[in-house]
C-alpha cells in the first residue's frame, strides 16, 4: 500500500463548475501565510494494490468498491471555513498497480460545457511537489519574476502539474500523453488540453520540455485522464458532434480519472517520482 500525504485540498476559482455567475481569472497567489509540503503535516490518502481494476474512461464504476476520502473545499485566496464551498465535499480516491497511479477525484457542480472556450467549462488541476523547498503558497514559492526565473535560479522549487481544460475534451474519452505531441519532446496535448506542466511560481510555469533554460526533446506527457458528468446519459459513446452532450445547468456531480506512472523517465527536475511516503499532493480546481 502507498500512503497518498495532502497538503491542502483547496479550490482556487472555477470555470463555471459550482457557480456560472462567478468566473474570476488567478493569475498569482496572493494568499497570507505560507504552505509547505512537510514530511509531518497534511492528511494521508492510503493506495491500495489493485492491479487491473480501473479503467482511465471518466466512468466511475470500477470505483464503487475502492474507498475514498473527503475533504472540505475552500477558496484559496480567502480560505475562511464560512467560505465553504456548500454544494459537498469533494472525494479522492487513489489506486496502484505497481507500474501506474490511478486517482478519481467527484465532486458536485452543476454541468457547464462549451465546446473550444474553456472559460465556460470546468478545469482541474493536480499539483506535486519536486523540490525540497518548494511551497503550496505561490505555486513552489520561487521569488525571481519571469524574466530571471531559471533552473538554477529556481532550484529547489519546482513543483509538477497536471491540468485538464475541458474545452475540447468529449466526455469519456482518454487525453494526455499521445504519439503526436510526444514525438514532439514536450507535455503539451493538441486534442484535449490535458498537459504536464513545471512551475517555480505562478509566473515561471511551462510545459514539460520546455522553458526559458532551453528546450528538451526527451521530455514528454505521462498523464492520461478523462472526465464525465452524472447528468450525461449516453453510456455507448459520444462523438464531437454531440456537444454540448447535456443540457446546461444540470445538478449532478462531476468525475474526473487520471493515471500516471509511479516512475518517469524524466531526467530534468520536472517531473515528481510515486513511491511510498515520500511525496506531498496538492489538489486544486482552477482555470488558467
Amino acid at each position: 500500500m502507498i500512503l497518498i500525504r495532502l497538503q491542502s485540498v483547496l479550490i482556487l476559482t472555477t470555470a463555471l463548475l459550482f457557480d456560472p455567475t462567478r468566473i474570476a481569472r488567478v493569475d498569482s497567489h496572493e494568499e497570507s501565510g505560507e504552505w509547505h509540503c512537510d514530511s509531518g503535516s497534511g492528511i494521508r490518502v492510503p493506495t491500495e494494490f489493485r492491479p487491473g481494476v480501473i479503467t482511465v474512461d471518466g466512468k466511475v464504476e470500477d470505483w464503487k468498491d475502492i474507498d475514498g476520502s473527503d475533504f472540505h473545499l475552500l477558496p484559496a485566496l480567502d480560505p475562511d471555513a464560512d467560505k465553504e464551498y456548500n454544494a459537498g465535499k469533494m472525494t479522492l480516491k487513489a489506486v496502484h498497480d505497481g507500474k501506474e497511479a490511478y486517482f478519481m477525484l467527484q465532486v458536485n457542480g452543476n454541468y457547464a460545457y462549451t465546446h473550444g472556450d474553456s472559460t465556460k467549462c470546468a478545469s482541474v488541476a493536480l499539483m506535486f511537489q519536486i523540490g525540497e523547498n518548494a511551497t503550496y503558497h505561490r505555486m513552489g514559492g520561487c521569488e525571481d519574476g519571469p524574466d530571471t526565473c531559471t533552473n538554477k535560479t529556481c532550484r529547489g522549487h519546482e513543483v509538477d502539474i497536471m491540468h485538464f481544460s475541458l474545452g475540447n475534451a468529449i466526455p469519456g474519452r482518454l487525453y494526455g500523453g499521445n504519439p503526436v505531441d510526444n514525438r514532439q519532446g514536450y507535455g503539451g496535448d493538441r486534442f484535449g488540453h490535458l498537459v504536464d506542466v513545471y512551475a517555480w511560481n505562478p509566473h515561471c510555469r511551462y510545459l514539460d520540455g520546455l522553458g526559458p533554460s532551453g528546450n528538451d526533446t526527451t521530455a514528454q506527457n505521462d498523464w492520461q485522464g478523462s472526465w464525465w458528468h452524472s447528468s450525461l446519459s449516453d453510456h455507448s459513446g459520444f462523438i464531437r458532434d454531440d456537444s454540448p452532450y447535456a443540457s446546461q445547468g444540470q445538478t449532478g456531480t462531476y468525475y474526473f480519472e487520471f493515471s500516471r506512472p509511479l516512475r518517469t523517465m524524466d531526467s530534468l527536475q520536472q517531473v515528481t517520482p510515486i513511491t511510498a511516503n515520500k511525496w506531498c499532493i496538492l489538489f486544486f480546481v482552477m482555470k488558467f
